[in-house]
């Protein structure tokens, strides 16, 4: 039995190398060739394709603030920002209901005070346990997102009294 199992052995060890000695001896393409013309210079530096983002991103001016702004950074915000800071900006996003590090809340002191551009700054390069949105969000929806933050800054800390006559009449 053990001669057997020996004899089983010794045949396939032979079988493998008898194999590998037929794999690097067999026919093979070489396809390459080297490039006969250069790069497409008429563009320079290239710009990016349509909706992705270009790694050397540079910063830009704050816009104008619009609704349409407004509008968008709501969009981009309900996207990117909510799983962390939640709908209302106040930290509570789903994945923190799941146990990762709590954000701070946009309505805390510190931050209401803070310039706009720091959110538009965190954005871009990341604070913290947020890493950059750079390479995923465009500078000017960074921009209308830092917007909307303030947007929704305003929303939950303007005291009824400050709203306008015809608001007023809405609230419960």
């Amino acid at each position: 039995m053990i001669r057997l199992s020996i004899l089983a052995s010794l045949l396939c060890g032979v079988s493998l190398l008898a194999a590998c000695d037929n794999m690097a001896k067999q026919p093979r393409d070489k396809t390459w060739t080297p490039a006969s013309v250069g790069p497409d210079r008429k563009v320079w530096p290239p710009q990016p394709a349509p909706n992705t983002v270009a790694r050397e991103d540079r910063p830009q001016p704050a816009p104008a603030l619009t609704p349409t702004l407004l509008a968008r950074g709501k969009e981009r915000y309900e996207i990117y920002c909510t799983p962390c800071h939640g709908y209302l900006g106040d930290g509570d996003g789903m994945i923190v209901r799941r146990g990762f590090p709590r954000p701070p809340s946009f309505h805390s002191e510190a931050l209401r005070n803070t310039p706009t551009r720091h959110f538009y700054e965190v954005a871009t390069n990341g604070w913290g346990a947020m890493y950059s949105y750079a390479d995923r969000v465009t500078s000017d929806d960074r921009w209308a997102i830092a917007a909307y933050i303030r947007a929704l800054q305003a929303s939950q800390n303007t005291a009824a009294t400050e709203l306008p006559e015809a608001v007023r009449g809405t609230l419960r």
